[in-house]
């Protein structure tokens, strides 16, 4: 068999895993964020295992849905503090404080830019919220990532189209996401972000003189059939009979 074909299998297994260990995490603290956290698995997991580089910085913009984040730097034998929105805590890998949606991505650009001036290599990476789109600051920070061309920046938006209580199309609608980065003045793809290939494909091109938008369409609770594109599971908790679904699905 093709080792690519090999190791695609390989990182498909870790998704269901780092899902199990999630929801694990949640039943164990009493606290979840369930539905984002599963729709952003196979992103968060082509960065560390596959994308990502020494030099690299990582920015959970939509803070709420850290735990997989916690679990693969406790992989990388960091000891972050496990609470639901990141504290910056550079000795363990989290390089900024995140959680008040709208911040992550000015902060990466403020990062970008500095590396820039200093001629430092290194990406910086962005994962945010469809739902943080709505913010000006994602628009505003957009700007100035065009005008000082940060080619060193890379945002990708967890695509689940559903926000804390409901769809986005009954809330504020995004539309076409992507044009709206291109007209901003950022190369802007379009990817499955449960596949592996396409998300590691998009991540692995070279982009110069742009930022680069991954507008990734992801399921919300992905995994979990009765969590599915159902808004009630961005902040729910799984209990008793419903918990045990869950697992069995995840096997």
């Amino acid at each position: 068999m093709d080792d690519s074909i090999i190791k695609m299998e390989n990182l498909e297994i870790k998704a269901r895993e780092l899902r199990r260990k999630v929801l694990d995490l949640s039943v164990k603290t009493g606290e979840a964020h369930l539905g984002g956290s599963f729709s952003m698995i196979e992103i968060i997991i082509s960065l560390y295992d596959v994308i990502m580089k020494k030099e690299d910085k990582f920015i959970l913009s939509k803070g709420h849905c850290s735990y997989p984040m916690y679990l693969l730097l406790k992989e990388r034998g960091y000891n972050p503090k496990v609470s639901t929105h990141p504290d910056i805590d550079i000795e363990n890998g989290i390089c900024c404080t995140t959680g008040s949606l709208g911040h992550g991505l000015p902060i990466g650009v403020g990062m970008a830019i500095a590396r820039k001036f200093k001629r430092q290599k290194g990406k910086i990476y962005v994962l945010l919220g469809d739902g943080e789109c709505q913010e000006g600051t994602t628009w505003e920070s957009s700007l100035i990532a065009s005008q000082h061309k940060l080619d060193n920046l890379i945002a990708i938006i967890d695509y689940n189209k559903i926000q804390a209580l409901d769809r986005l199309e009954n809330i504020l609608s995004l539309n076409n996401l992507a044009k709206k980065f291109d007209v901003f003045g950022w190369y802007a793809s379009e990817v499955n972000g449960h596949s592996f290939p396409e998300l590691i494909d998009v991540l692995n091109q070279t982009y110069n003189g742009k930022p680069l938008a991954i507008i990734a369409h992801t399921i919300k609770g992905k995994g979990v059939s009765y969590m599915e594109n159902n808004p009630e599971w961005h902040a729910r908790k799984a209990r008793s009979e419903r918990v045990k679904q869950a697992y069995e699905e995840l096997k």
